[in-house]
């Protein structure tokens, strides 16, 4: 008695290349969980201290407007 037939790709790639293969839609984003500790720390520091001179900047332009 022959084999049964276990898989069969025939045709298959074609298929899905007539709609175009697309990538997988990419985050904006990136999720930050699972990260390192020292480095989410570091980054919060970070964006907190970048931060403070624009709003200084800010302050001086409103006081020579006024």
């Amino acid at each position: 008695m022959a084999k049964s037939k276990n898989h069969a790709t025939h045709n298959q790639l074609q298929k899905r290349h007539r709609n175009g293969t697309k990538k997988p839609q990419s985050q904006k984003y990136e999720s930050l969980r699972g990260r390192e500790l020292k480095f989410l720390k570091n980054m919060r520091f970070a964006e907190k201290h970048s931060k403070k001179p624009v709003k200084r900047r800010e302050e001086r332009t409103l006081m020579t407007t006024r």
